[in-house]
């Protein structure tokens, strides 16, 4: 009890993460590419888009906006960082069909556009549209709560819950 009182206070994050892009939510062992599915680059959940735009999934900063605008990486408050894929093999597009309205060290709300992308045109030129949404350093996660097999509206239906280690 005295520990109780006295002791270190433990606090946890949650870290809610909403739909960067519209569509069916996934389980990332459905991705085509082992990269993925084998969770080599971390753990999440994909989405099979309805829609050519990625927004935030939360509150953060822009670590990365892949040359080919393809992929971008945030970090939120919690520490957690996310990396956003746009469809399979579209690095080889080599930047074709897409906008980047980010860029590194922007600071993001929930919501924000940070890609727009011609979901044709990948539909047409790419191995797929599947877009994984990984947590690159699951390492900091000490739960995560995955929402799967919904139907979700971009910067608004959460699809990971993770609590953070402190």
């Amino acid at each position: 009890m005295l520990n109780k009182l006295f002791g270190k206070k433990h606090k946890q994050t949650e870290e809610h993460i909403l739909a960067p892009v519209g569509g069916e939510v996934v389980a990332i062992e459905e991705v085509p590419d082992p990269t993925f599915s084998q969770k080599m680059m971390g753990d999440g959940v994909a989405i099979k888009p309805n829609e050519g735009k990625v927004v935030a999934p939360f509150d953060g900063e822009i670590m990365q906006l892949f040359p080919t605008k393809h992929a971008v990486g945030i970090k939120g408050k919690s520490g957690l960082e996310v990396l956003i894929h746009i469809g399979l093999e579209t690095v080889s597009l080599d930047g074709e069909g897409f906008e980047g309205h980010v860029t590194a060290g922007d600071k993001v709300r929930a919501g924000d556009t940070l890609v727009t992308f011609d979901l044709g045109m990948i539909k047409e030129k790419a191995a797929d549209t599947i877009t994984p949404i990984v947590i690159t350093n699951i390492d900091a996660a000490e739960a995560l709560d995955k929402k799967i097999n919904a139907a979700a509206k971009s910067g608004e239906t959460e699809v990971m819950s993770v609590t953070v280690k402190s």
